[in-house]
């Protein structure tokens, strides 16, 4: 018989996911040296070391990769568990979870604070980070829900619309496009434009559009943040395609212009997504509620007039 305990799971967990032991000491809020006896305490309880040394790098060996299956496993029923007392307890003391993609940053604390103010003793939680980071933290059970424009691929998550997310083009207010009526797909195709990184759901718009219209991706420069394209785009660099969502501000003070351009806006959706085998706590659910029958008209987009 193992003779584990919970509080070893967790910083074993911690330490699979930094690969790094002081980087899971500052997140738990313990010495480095705390942290390394908990996990010769595991391998000693175990019988097989958890963790291969190389230089200063470390990494999970079999046994280590079978222990981080069961680990997140018994995480799950614990936060199931968890999930039901709530359940019982009602909407009184519950706990949520929530990633979304940057973007969503923009209109996530309106709706926060109007579901935190139907629900004032519901701890919330809220961790922005890049698509791939959210799907991970979604997959490693370490976040309830999460909120995107493009849901990942496969069955073992669940996603719904809950809220329109238009892209539309933005361009310096000097630039001489914003002259022009109805600019051709051609047209833009000349142009350089400041796009996400590969594996974003803009980027992945962005890609189909002139793939549809038989045009190569025209030149570009990479950016990890929305704040990076509208800084880049207002400095006169390029072009940008972005969610309605996140240029209210500039468009308000008039340090961007949408552009006429055929077949923009682009219409999509946020989603919100969960594990499909993942129980959701009373306070999740009634999050996911709020989403569906409140989100669209707390935080849609102003509607934009095209030149």
């Amino acid at each position: 018989m193992l003779h584990l305990t919970i509080r070893q799971l967790k910083i074993f967990d911690a330490v699979a996911r930094h690969l790094s032991h002081s980087r899971a000491a500052k997140e738990l809020y313990l010495s480095q040296p705390a942290v390394s006896m908990q996990i010769k305490q595991l391998e000693q309880s175990v019988g097989l070391p958890l963790f291969d040394r190389v230089g200063k790098q470390i990494h999970l060996t079999n046994a280590g990769q079978e222990m981080l299956h069961y680990t997140r496993n018994i995480a799950q029923q614990l936060e199931e568990m968890n999930a039901m007392f709530s359940e019982m307890k009602g909407l009184e003391h519950g706990r949520l979870n929530i990633s979304a993609v940057s973007t969503a940053s923009y209109f996530m604390p309106q709706l926060l604070a109007k579901f935190i103010q139907q629900h004032p003793k519901i701890s919330v939680s809220l961790h922005v980070a890049n698509r791939d980071a959210v799907i991970k933290l979604l997959a490693d059970n370490s976040a309830d829900l999460a909120i995107m424009g493009q849901p990942p691929e496969g069955t073992d998550m669940l996603s719904q619309p809950f809220m329109q997310n238009p892209l539309v083009v933005i361009a310096a207010l000097n630039h001489p496009l914003t002259k022009v009526r109805n600019i051709k797909p051609k047209q833009l195709a000349q142009e350089t434009f400041l796009l996400r990184e590969q594996g974003s759901g803009t980027r992945g718009v962005v890609e189909r559009y002139f793939a549809s219209h038989h045009l190569k991706l025209p030149t570009h420069m990479e950016m990890d943040t929305n704040e990076a394209i509208k800084q880049s785009v207002q400095a006169g660099m390029g072009l940008g395609i972005i969610s309605m969502h996140g240029i209210e501000l500039e468009l308000e003070m008039k340090r961007l212009q949408v552009l006429n351009v055929d077949h923009f806006p682009i219409m999509r959706h946020w989603h919100i997504v969960h594990l499909k085998n993942k129980r959701l706590s009373t306070a999740a659910h009634a999050f996911n509620q709020f989403l569906l029958n409140e989100a669209e008209s707390l935080a849609s987009p102003t509607p934009f007039k095209r030149n």
